[in-house]
């Protein structure tokens, strides 16, 4: 089976063949200038390396003859040889091949050259004594120069090999190519093929160089049908197929393509398959149009029908998978059956095979956003829909249709069996813009004569069609999808004239806008530095995530064009995020881990009514103290969650808040309003990211924060100049009793010298009596203007304990 389109799955630089673009220029252009010119016009070279169809190209190696042979005078394995290279050039070569004899004609790589075996790594020759004897190359076997596998002795040549012609020669070995890769940018889909990129190279030398250089194109003649193959196309959606054309041939002979086209699409990395579907690829990398071949003899009712199939249709693709189609899905069909994803992706049953031997052959234009939209939901990436969803040339598809039948024919034989079939109900209308020379100066910051405007984008296949004063109108050449506006018109004067000639001035001016800071981002400021402080490490997650972390969510924004099957949703809660960086990190050894994230989270309450929600998500695993030799290591608990957010709400002055135990973990409230939640992350939920250690989680809402936050008004005392004084109580309950309850009663109490109380041990032991537990709190006490006296401490303690024994039934354990 062949690929539909082909294979090769769009990177994210597009690659260009130099020699291959060399075919369109008049002239050759050297590599660094073009690499200059390329980056000036917009289309940045991101590197240029070596393409060869033989590693090395057989460079430095040349035909010799064998002259004499001895035996190594201390080495009976070894041979010393004279060998002819040509030019009067006699070499004694040292040679261990055991069929090496006097008369060969043989490959010899000379001093200086390096050689590239097939397996392991390159080195150069050079002259040296073998066992005291001079050598000076080195007689080779096919694999040490790459040209095979075999090791059993020397190549030896036909007789009549001319001495001193260069192995390349003798081999027919291509030239070394170059391949160049370009950061495209999106919207320069006029730019994706070779030829694009030549005619933005010819507008700038015929601009710089003041004579006209044209394109080069590719001579296509077409020979008349001499067979009868009949088809029969309709389109039932022309809105997502404005154009289908299509042709038979018969008689086709599916072998491997000829070597030069081969690598032409290894330069660029394209994976040659066979002589029609390598046809159709070399077509999309020259034109920018892609095509597809169909075997005409699996078609039913010989008739390509374009349409849309019912939603949950099941499909199998190339690659063997079932696909369940969407209601939008554009589809190629025959009579009965879907044949293949319009312009995506090929079906299992209808591709070219070896026993191909009559093909109907597609070029169409198909609407961008359909083929994005398909391309995305069943995450099928091919260079075709990757062109089709940019935007193709309408009027390229009947040039690119002619021109794969001409490649075929050349490569695979067979015949023309019917005219051409184009169905384009309604022909596009060229678009017109209206510009004035100038806007188009100010926009580029330079100035620009109207004559050169005029010629730069004449180059570039616009047509002016009136002028008024200083404002004309242009015809746009329907290449230039991406051009719209006037705007987009000084676009492309400024880049044929180059981005590196606009005049920087010396000095710049700008205004200020000063607006008060939002209080969020003063507050996650400040949240956030403490964090960091302490030691947490910030990460930023996607905002589109997995729908399957959350099956019951009723609420989630889904994605129109989601970028994957993978993510295709807005994150509805920030948890599932700090667990995937988790799982990275535990993967690769690093398991104890304090992380953050400010982020926001969506939900639609209703259709068309979106919420985003501003989380402060913090995710603790591991050890919070490593071991040291001065202590143990200290694991992380949901304790240490608690205490990062009782630090969070005293730096924010937060005085004023309830704190309560619940189901999942605790949670921290001012009235209603929750500020924030700490919990143990279920292990469930854990094993769904393949975690297999505890995870404690703390969320707070920031707008809820910054709320409770800003009424706060600071209040500035001095230091007390008196002592404090603390009394500890052993609080023996029942062990139904929570630490809540012991609190309550403990913060409960308002006396001015009451600075507060914290638990410092948990004791449990069957000397306390059954189903109980000792608490050991301690208590400060301190005025700011004496200090407290015993008695005074005393009776405070004592209305505790009553307290205590009075609400849940303690006492005091001695």
């Amino acid at each position: 089976m062949t690929p539909y389109y082909n294979e090769h799955i769009f990177e994210k630089y597009m690659e260009i063949s130099y020699n291959w673009l060399m075919q369109y220029l008049p002239e050759p252009v050297a590599i660094d200038e073009l690499s200059q010119i390329l980056t000036s016009i917009g289309l940045e070279v991101e590197s240029i390396e070596k393409a060869e169809a033989v590693k090395g190209s057989l460079e430095g190696l040349v035909i010799g003859k064998v002259l004499t042979r001895e035996t190594h005078p201390n080495a009976d394995k070894l041979s010393i040889t004279t060998v002819d290279v040509g030019k009067g050039i006699i070499l004694p070569i040292v040679c261990g091949a055991p069929n090496v004899a006097a008369g060969q004609h043989v490959v010899v790589a000379t001093v200086g050259c390096t050689v590239h075996p097939t397996e392991g790594e390159a080195f150069q020759i050079k002259k040296a004594k073998i066992r005291g004897e001079a050598s000076e190359g080195m007689i080779c076997a096919e694999d040490e120069i790459g040209l095979g596998t075999g090791h059993a002795g020397i190549m030896v040549l036909p007789e009549d090999a001319p001495i001193g012609t260069l192995a390349a020669t003798y081999f027919n070995i291509a030239s070394a190519d170059q391949t160049i890769s370009i950061g495209l940018t999106p919207n320069r889909t006029d730019a994706m093929s070779h030829l694009g990129v030549a005619r933005d190279v010819c507008a700038y030398l015929t601009h710089h160089k003041g004579n006209p250089v044209a394109v080069v194109y590719p001579e296509i003649n077409i020979p008349a049908a001499k067979a009868t193959l009949p088809i029969d196309i309709s389109i039932e959606d022309a809105v997502a197929c404005p154009r289908y054309m299509g042709i038979t041939l018969t008689g086709v002979t599916i072998a491997p393509s000829p070597e030069w086209l081969q690598l032409k699409l290894k330069a660029i990395g394209v994976r040659p398959i066979n002589n029609v579907v390598d046809s159709t690829n070399f077509v999309l990398h020259e034109l920018g149009q892609p095509l597809h071949a169909f075997d005409y003899d699996t078609l039913s009712g010989h008739k390509i029908v374009v349409k849309k199939l019912e939603a949950d249709t099941l499909f199998k693709t190339l690659d063997d998978k079932e696909r369940k189609l969407r209601s939008e899905d554009l589809m190629i069909c025959d009579a009965e059956k879907g044949l293949c994803i319009a312009g995506v992706f090929g079906g299992a049953t209808s591709g070219i095979t070896n026993n191909t031997t009559n093909i109907f052959l597609e070029s169409a234009y198909f609407d961008a956003k359909t083929i994005r939209r398909t391309s995305m939901h069943h995450g099928l990436r091919t260079d075709a829909a990757t062109h089709f969803e940019k935007g193709v040339d309408m009027n390229m598809v009947p040039l690119a249709l002619n021109r794969a039948v001409q490649l075929i024919l050349e490569h695979a034989g067979g015949q023309v069996a019917s005219e051409v079939k184009d169905i384009y109900p309604t022909p596009l209308a060229p678009r017109k813009i209206t510009a004035s020379y100038k806007f188009i100066s100010t926009l580029c910051g330079k100035e620009f004569a109207p004559e050169i405007t005029d010629n730069i984008l004449k180059t570039l296949g616009f047509i002016k069609t009136a002028q008024d004063g200083d404002t004309f109108e242009v015809l746009v050449p329907t290449n230039k999808v991406d051009v719209t506006q006037a705007a987009d018109l000084a676009e492309e004067v400024l880049r044929i004239d180059g981005l590196d000639n606009v005049p920087i001035g010396n000095s710049i001016s700008m205004s200020l806008n000063k607006r008060p800071e939002p209080l969020s981002r003063k507050w996650k400021e400040k949240i956030a530095n403490h964090l960091c402080h302490i030691g947490m490490n910030e990460i930023i997650t996607n905002s589109i995530t997995n729908s399957k972390y959350y099956p019951e969510h009723s609420q989630m924004v889904k994605m129109l064009n989601n970028l994957s099957s993978e993510l295709d949703v807005m994150r509805p809660e920030l948890m599932e995020s700090g667990l995937e960086v988790l799982a990275y990190n535990i993967n690769r050894k690093q398991q104890d881990l304090m992380l953050f994230e400010l982020g926001n989270v969506y939900a639609q309450s209703e259709i068309g009514k979106y919420t985003q929600t501003a989380k402060l998500g913090i995710w603790i695993t591991g050890n919070t103290h490593a071991q040291q030799w001065q202590g143990k290591a200290v694991n992380s608990s949901i304790y240490t969650a608690k205490g990062i957010v009782t630090q969070l709400l005293a730096i924010s002055g937060i005085a004023k808040y309830q704190e309560a135990t619940t189901d999942k973990g605790i949670e921290w409230k001012r009235g209603k309003i929750v500020l924030a939640k700490a919990l143990t992350v279920d292990t469930t939920r854990l094993k769904e990211f393949d975690i297999k250690q505890a995870v404690y989680y703390i969320e707070a809402d920031i707008q809820n924060w910054v709320d409770a936050a800003e009424t706060v008004k600071i209040k500035y005392s001095e230091l007390p100049k008196f002592p404090a004084m603390k009394r500890d109580l052993a609080l023996v309950v029942d062990k139904k009793v929570t630490y809540d309850q012991v609190a309550k009663i403990a913060q409960s109490q308002k006396w001015d010298a009451y600075k507060g109380f914290e638990l410092f041990d948990v004791f449990e032991s069957e000397k306390l009596g059954a189903d109980k537990k000792s608490l050991a709190l301690s208590f400060t006490f301190q005025l700011n203007e004496r200090t407290l006296t015993d008695e005074e401490v005393e009776e405070m303690i004592q209305k505790l304990i009553q307290q205590f024994e009075k609400e849940i039934g303690a006492s005091i354990r001695l």
